[in-house]
């Protein structure tokens, strides 16, 4: 890209756009995602708000346009959707970098500016190195920094808001930058916290982040899944692409001097753990925590019938879990156990018949380095902090 002043006037050629590697850096910026809603809610830039210059159908139709006619169909319609709310998507993003716009009659600047053609419109949005960049740029962007959102910068610095540049690349871009970060982590020592299902592991996990900002990657939490056939109620689990975008900026947000991972397979729910992470984890220090029956049984209700429409979800899936279980003929069925709320004696089987099954397996031949009573997640934590504080320099 060339250089170019960032004050480009409304007849200079290209607009200024800065580089995906200046967000990933901490730059202070309004993130304008101009992809359809769907495409936002797979990923984004954290932090981005979603002003989509096209609905989900509408896209649709653009590219349906484009592959089974020409181009320069899927141009003239995509104009014709642009023209008919081009002002309040302006205003909108004036709105949110908090600016007032100037008046002015975007839509037939629209046609105006796409009257010659899609190479005429190349030609005068085309991305140039922004050289000095405004306070709080607002940063708007696309799928790969194309037509979408290079238009739309022309069009809001054509009334004067200078403060709009285009993401160089667009959110592929930024994708990449995610990738490469995530690849390139080198890992500190590392903690594992192990143990049966229900001791409350992630509780412990939040209070050791809580006494102890940054030592910990909760990936359950940023996979919005607990990791097991129930793992999804009550929780949204996010695509990979979304949990990758959320674990780069916690490795980016710390610097500590060791990593606490709860004990996870190379999935969690649908989302594969990259290979970095993936490699500390299962070469950590195993820490073991325990708890009796009682407590399990409690953790694992606040877990999952916390939510409204939990007890739907979990009816739902129940039937699938009691396939997999080996049970006396005759035992009642687990949906009728959670529909006549006999919700303890419903824990108590799932634990017996399937998860410590299921987990001991797992685990055979693991060795722990040493063990917690995790009845008490506050006091789990804090003892879990000063065992890891006193070991050698480099001992996970």
């Amino acid at each position: 890209m060339q250089e170019s002043s960032t004050h480009t006037g409304a007849h200079a050629a290209g607009v200024p756009a800065i580089e995906a590697r200046e967000l990933v850096a901490g730059r202070a910026a309004v993130v304008i995602d101009l992809r359809s809603p769907t495409e936002f809610a797979e990923d984004h830039v954290p932090g981005a708000f979603n002003v989509p210059l096209f609905d989900d159908a509408q896209r649709a139709l653009v590219g349906t346009l484009y592959r089974k006619q020409s181009p320069e169909a899927a141009f003239d319609a995509g104009r014709e959707i642009v023209v008919a709310r081009i002002a309040e998507l302006c205003g909108r993003v004036a709105e949110l970098a908090g600016e007032p716009l100037a008046p002015a009659d975007l839509a037939q600047r629209v046609r105006a500016a796409t009257s010659g053609g899609i190479e005429q419109l190349e030609r005068a949005v085309a991305p140039v190195a922004a050289s000095r960049l405004p306070e709080r740029p607002v940063v708007l962007h696309c799928w790969r920094g194309g037509l979408r959102s290079r238009s739309v910068v022309w069009l809001l610095r054509t009334v004067g808001f200078e403060r709009a540049v285009a993401l160089h690349g667009g959110y592929r871009a930024w994708r990449g930058e995610v990738v490469r970060g995530i690849e390139s982590w080198v890992a500190p020592p590392a903690f594992v916290l192990r143990g049966l299902t229900g001791v409350g592991k992630t509780l412990v996990l939040r209070e050791l982040e809580r006494i102890r900002p940054g030592w910990t990657i909760d990936l359950e939490g940023l996979a919005g899944h607990r990791s097991s056939l129930l793992g999804g109620v009550g929780l949204e689990p996010v695509s990979q692409k979304r949990f990758e975008s959320r674990l780069f900026e916690r490795l980016r947000a710390t610097e500590a001097p060791c990593v606490v991972f709860e004990g996870e397979s190379r999935k969690v729910g649908d989302v594969i753990l990259p290979g970095p992470i993936w490699r500390a984890l299962a070469g950590g220090v195993d820490l073991e925590l325990a708890a009796d029956t009682a407590r399990r049984i409690e953790v694992l209700k606040q877990d999952y019938l916390a939510e409204p429409g939990s007890v739907e979800e979990l009816a739902r899936i129940l039937p699938t879990i009691e396939r997999r279980m080996q049970r006396a003929a005759g035992a009642p069925a687990l949906a009728e156990l959670l529909r006549t709320g006999r919700v303890d004696e419903l824990v108590a089987l799932l634990l017996e018949h399937y998860y410590d099954p299921l987990y001991r397996h797992s685990q055979q031949g693991k060795r722990y380095a040493t063990s917690f009573d995790a009845a008490d997640p506050a006091q789990a934590a804090r003892a879990i902090a000063a065992w890891i504080e006193r070991q050698p320099a480099g001992a996970g």
